[in-house]
C-alpha cells in the first residue's frame, strides 16, 4: 500500500506538500512528491500503484517506457550526452560539432527528434548560404554535423535516421580559398628572409619560423602536428632516419611513421634540445603561423595571393610538400602515402602542377621518333 505523509517541516505550514511512499515493480520503496491538496496525492499514489502492478505482470514493458521518455525528451538533453559521447575526439571537434548541431536546432525551432527532416535542416543551411555566411564546403559540415548526431540517436532514442540521404553540395565550384605552392625559388628566398629579418613574429624569431617552415615543406606535416614534435618524435640514427607523429596529434587519430631526407638529419640534428620530452617549438598550435607567413612573404617580395590562391601556412608547407614530390617524380599512390592520405582523389587537390610543370614533362618524350624525319628541313 502507498503511504501518504508529510514531512515534518512541513506540517506547520499550510499550503506545504504531500508526499507518496511506494513500492515500485521492482519491489524497491520509493518516495514520489504529490500535491499540497490531499486528495489529489491519494488519487497519483493510486495511479503509481496500479502503474507497478502493471508493470511487474509485464502489461507494461519497461524498457520500452524508457525508451518512450527517450525520444520524448528535449533536444537539448540528447545534445547534452551526444556532447559527452565524442569525450574520445578533440575538443575543437566537439566544439565546432556540437556548435553547428545546435545552430540548426535553434534557428528551425526544433524542440524534439519528431521536428527533425532533411527539409527544415536544408532550409536553415540553405539561407546560411545565400546570405554568404558560408561556403558549400562549411554547407557539407553542418550537414555531417547533423546527420553525425542523429546517426548516434539511433536506435535508443529515434527508430531511424530523419537524415539519411541528405544531399552534400559540390566544394569544387565554391573555391573560397584556393591556394597555391610555392616555387622552389621562391621558398628558399622565404626561408633566407626569415632568417636575416631580425624580428620575432608571433613570438618567434626569424631562425625559429625558418626551421618551422622547413619541417613543414620538408615533411608536410600540418601546424599542430609540427607543434607536437619533441626531440622524441624522431629517429635521426634510424635506417631510414624518421620521424613519427603520435595518434593523439595526428589529424586522422592513427600513428604515422615518416621518413626522412638524408640531407635533413644533420639540420635536425642541430636542432635538438637535451629535454626528450620538450616540445622543439612551444605553443605552437595557439600561435597564428598565417600572420607570420604573411609578414614573411611580404618582406621577401613574394605576393601573398596571386590568381592561382593564396600562400598561407598550410599552403607553404604541406602544399608545396605534396607538389614538388610529385614534379620529381614520386608516384601518385606514393604521394598518398605519404600524405597521410586515404584518397588520391584528396592527393590531386593538394598537388599544383602548373603549365611549366606540363611542359617539362611533355619534354620527356623519347626522341627516337625524330629518326623518321632526317630528311626534313627543320625551322
Amino acid at each position: 500500500m502507498a503511504a501518504i505523509y508529510k514531512r515534518k517541516q512541513d506540517k506547520v505550514k499550510k499550503r506545504s506538500c504531500w508526499y507518496i511512499g511506494y513500492t515500485d515493480y521492482t519491489g524497491k520503496r520509493k518516495t514520489c512528491k504529490g500535491f499540497s491538496d490531499k486528495k489529489e496525492t491519494e488519487r497519483l499514489a493510486a495511479k503509481l500503484e496500479h502503474e507497478a502492478m502493471l508493470r511487474k505482470r509485464g502489461i507494461i514493458d519497461p524498457e520500452q517506457e524508457k525508451q518512450a521518455e527517450k525520444r520524448n525528451a528535449s533536444l537539448v538533453e540528447h545534445l547534452e550526452a551526444f556532447e559527452k559521447s565524442l569525450s574520445m575526439t578533440t575538443a575543437r571537434h566537439i566544439k565546432k560539432t556540437i556548435y553547428r548541431v545546435r545552430r540548426i536546432i535553434d534557428e528551425a525551432e526544433m524542440k524534439t527528434t519528431t521536428d527533425i527532416d532533411i527539409e527544415s535542416v536544408e532550409a536553415v543551411l540553405f539561407e546560411m548560404l545565400e546570405e554568404g555566411e558560408i561556403g558549400h564546403k562549411t554547407y557539407n559540415h553542418y550537414a555531417s554535423a547533423m546527420s553525425q548526431f542523429c546517426k548516434w540517436m539511433v536506435p535508443n532514442r529515434m527508430s531511424v535516421n530523419p537524415l539519411q540521404g541528405i544531399e552534400k553540395l559540390n566544394t569544387e565550384v565554391d573555391v573560397r580559398h584556393p591556394r597555391r605552392a610555392l616555387e622552389p625559388k621562391e621558398f628558399q628566398k622565404l626561408l633566407k628572409t626569415a632568417r636575416e629579418s631580425g624580428v620575432s613574429i608571433q613570438c618567434y624569431t626569424g631562425e625559429e619560423r625558418a626551421r618551422i617552415y622547413t619541417i613543414s615543406y620538408m615533411t608536410g606535416l600540418r601546424r599542430k602536428e609540427i607543434a607536437s614534435l619533441t626531440p622524441r618524435s624522431f629517429n635521426l640514427a634510424g635506417n631510414p632516419p624518421t620521424l613519427t607523429v603520435e595518434a593523439a596529434c595526428s589529424k586522422h587519430r592513427r600513428k604515422d611513421i615518416l621518413p626522412l631526407h638524408k640531407k635533413f638529419v644533420p639540420l635536425l640534428k642541430e636542432w635538438m634540445t637535451d629535454d626528450l620530452d620538450e616540445p622543439l617549438f612551444p605553443k605552437l598550435a595557439k600561435r597564428r603561423t598565417s600572420v607570420m607567413i604573411r609578414k614573411d612573404l611580404e618582406r621577401a617580395g613574394i605576393p601573398y595571393r596571386t590568381e592561382e590562391g593564396f600562400a598561407d601556412f598550410h599552403a607553404a608547407g604541406r602544399h608545396t610538400h605534396i607538389t614538388e614530390l610529385l614534379r620529381n617524380g614520386t608516384s601518385l599512390p606514393e604521394a598518398m602515402k605519404l600524405a597521410r592520405h586515404s584518397d588520391v582523389k584528396m592527393t590531386m587537390r593538394y598537388s599544383h602542377i602548373g603549365i611549366n610543370d606540363q611542359h617539362k614533362a611533355v619534354q620527356k618524350f623519347p626522341g627516337s621518333i625524330w629518326e623518321c624525319f632526317k630528311d626534313q628541313q627543320w625551322a
